[in-house]
């Protein structure tokens, strides 16, 4: 197994955030055993670096590509580069990189 393939899932919350999974379940007496989800992380993880501006991940100050700063500008070069750089920062490697167009792009990748 992958060291960042396996972790604690997320779901979307409002007003564009994210909350942990949580499914409590509780035994007999009602105390509860169990709650977080785990499960794969690798698409939450490529979204969260996406999304993330540098300096916004308290973990990694220079992880994350600012992606909604592309919709403000005309060359996706740029940003081909910046996903390639910070997914490889977090061991992430990228099979296929297909962003040419906002509306449709893809992106195949998996943790080393």
């Amino acid at each position: 197994m992958k060291t960042k393939d396996t972790g604690l899932q997320m779901v979307p919350a409002s007003g564009g955030n994210f909350d942990l999974a949580v499914e409590t379940v509780r035994d007999e007496p009602g105390k509860i055993v169990s709650g977080l989800v785990l499960g794969q992380t690798l698409e939450q993880n490529m979204a969260c670096i996406l999304i993330a501006e540098p300096g916004d991940l308290k973990g990694n100050l220079n992880l994350g590509v600012g992606f909604r700063s592309a919709l403000l500008g005309e060359s996706l070069l740029e940003y081909r580069h910046q996903i390639k750089e910070q997914f490889a920062a977090d061991g992430i490697v990228i099979k296929h990189l297909d962003l040419y167009d906002l509306k449709k792009f893809k992106i195949d990748a998996e943790y080393e």
